[in-house]
C-alpha cells in the first residue's frame, strides 16, 4: 500500500563531523522491502546527538554501516513520532495513516543476541539517526519491525518522548525495581528523570534523587521524587540511609555516567542491592571492590531498551506515565544547529523537540 508524499527533496539536519552539522537539501527517502516512510511530527534532541556534535564520531561510524550501508553525512534524530505515509510490506496494527513511534535499534535478526530477543545487543547493531538517516527531517525510512502504533489519547508530542522514557524503564528493569522498593536515582537530566518515571511505573514506594541543579531538582520533585539532595552540599548516602530505616535503597540507577556518582551509588545501595548504570561516558571507573563483594551488591550496565517502547506507550495511555513536564521547548527544524550549540553548553532544558513540518 503506497501514498506518494509529494516532492522528492527535503531539508535534513545532517552530521558531517565534530562541530559540523548542516541543514542540507537532500533526496527524500525511498521505500525498500519491509520498510515504511514516516512523516515526522516531532523529534527530540538527545544527549547522544550532542556528543556527536561536540566530539564525534562517537557512535557514528566513519564508513558505511554493515546493516544500513549508510555513511556520513548522516541525518540525526532517533526520538521521533509521526505518521506512516508509505509502506512496503505488512505490520500488525499499522497501515498508511497510522500514527507511530520507532524503536530505532537496527538489528540483523540472525546473531546470537537477536535470536535470544536481545536485539539491542545485536553484534552488528546500530540506531536510526546514527547508523542510518534519522528523524531530524520531514520524512524518515523505518523498518516495519521497528514501528509501534501510538495509542489514542497520547499526543504526537508526548509520543516523541517514548524512546528516552524507555531508557528509564529499561534501567528500572535492569535494577530489578519491584513494588515497594526504595530507589536512589543519580542525576536529574533526561536519563535520570526517565529512570525516576520508570522506577515509579515499576511500583517503587520511594524514589530519592541526587541532583545539584536546582531547576532540575524542582522538575524531579514535580514528577514524583520523594526527596532530592544536592551532592555538592549534602551527604546523599547518609540522607537516604536515614530515610530507608537505616538500610539503604534497594536499587540505584545512575543517569550520569560519572565515576564519582557510580561510586556513591555503590556505597549507598543496601546489602544485596542492585546498581544499574544507564549513563554513558568515556570515563574509567575505579572503586573499592570490597563495596561490591563484602555486601554482595550487583553492578550492571543498562543499554537503551528492549521491547520497552510499547510498554511506555501503554503506560502513557493508561495515565501511569505523564510526559508533560519534560518538554521544555518546541522549535522548528531550521533552529536545529543553534539548538545543538545551545544544548552543548550548560542549560536548563530537559527535552527540546524539533518539528520539521514547517509552513
Amino acid at each position: 500500500m503506497r501514498h506518494n508524499p509529494g516532492g522528492r527533496t527535503m531539508k535534513a539536519l545532517q552530521w558531517h563531523g565534530a562541530g559540523d552539522v548542516r541543514l542540507t537539501e537532500v533526496d527524500r527517502p525511498g521505500l525498500l522491502p519491509g520498510t515504511a516512510i514516516v512523516k515526522v511530527a516531532f523529534c527530540g534532541v538527545c544527549g547522544t546527538d550532542l556528543h556527536e556534535y561536540a566530539h564525534g564520531p562517537v557512535m557514528i561510524r566513519p564508513g558505511a554501516h554493515p546493516l544500513s550501508g549508510a555513511a556520513p553525512p548522516i541525518t540525526l534524530g532517533h526520538e521521533f513520532s509521526g505518521r506512516v505515509v508509505e509502506m512496503n510490506g505488512e505490520a500488525t496494527g499499522i497501515t498508511v495513516g497510522t500514527r507511530v513511534v520507532a524503536d530505532p535499534c537496527l538489528r540483523c535478526g540472525i546473531c546470537r543476541w537477536c535470536q535470544r530477543g536481545d536485539y539491542h545487543l545485536c553484534a552488528l547493531g546500530g540506531s536510526i539517526g546514527l547508523a542510518a538517516d534519522g528523524g531530524l527531517a520531514p520524512y524518515v525510512r523505518v523498518p516495519l519491525i521497528e514501528l509501534h502504533p501510538i495509542p489514542d489519547g497520547v499526543s504526537d508530542e508526548h509520543a516523541a518522548l517514548a524512546e528516552p522514557l524507555a531508557v528509564g524503564l529499561h534501567a528500572a528493569t535492569r535494577a530489578e525495581v519491584c513494588p515497594g522498593d526504595n530507589v536512589l536515582v543519580l542525576g536529574a537530566g533526561p536519563i535520570g528523570l526517565a529512570a525516576l518515571i520508570g522506577a515509579r511505573a515499576s511500583g517503587a514506594a520511594a524514589v530519592f534523587v541526587s541532583e545539584p541543579n536546582a531547576d532540575r531538582a524542582k522538575v524531579a520533585l514535580a514528577i514524583g521524587a520523594t526527596d532530592v539532595f544536592d551532592p555538592t552540599s549534602e551527604d546523599v548516602r547518609s540522607e537516604v540511609f536515614k530515610r530507608t530505616g537505616r538500610i539503604g535503597p534497594d536499587a540505584v540507577i545512575d543517569g550520569t555516567g560519572r565515576p564519582e556518582a557510580i561510586a556513591l551509588g555503590l556505597s549507598s545501595v543496601r546489602r544485596g542491592g542492585r546498581v544499574a548504570v544507564a549513563g554513558i561516558s568515556p570515563s574509567e571507573l575505579s572503586f573499592d571492590l570490597r563495596q561490591l563483594v563484602l555486601y554482595e551488591r550487583t553492578l550492571v550496565g543498562s543499554l537503551g531498551y528492549n521491547f520497552d517502547i510499547p510498554r511506555v506507550l501503554e503506560l502513557m495511555a493508561s495515565g501511569l506515565i505523564d510526559a508533560s513536564r519534560l518538554v521544555t521547548d518546541i522549535r522548528p527544524l531550521s533552529a536545529g544547529i543553534a539548538t545543538l550549540e545551545e544544548l552543548s553548553s550548560p542549560n536548563q532544558h530537559i527535552k527540546v523537540l524539533l518539528t520539521p513540518q514547517e509552513t
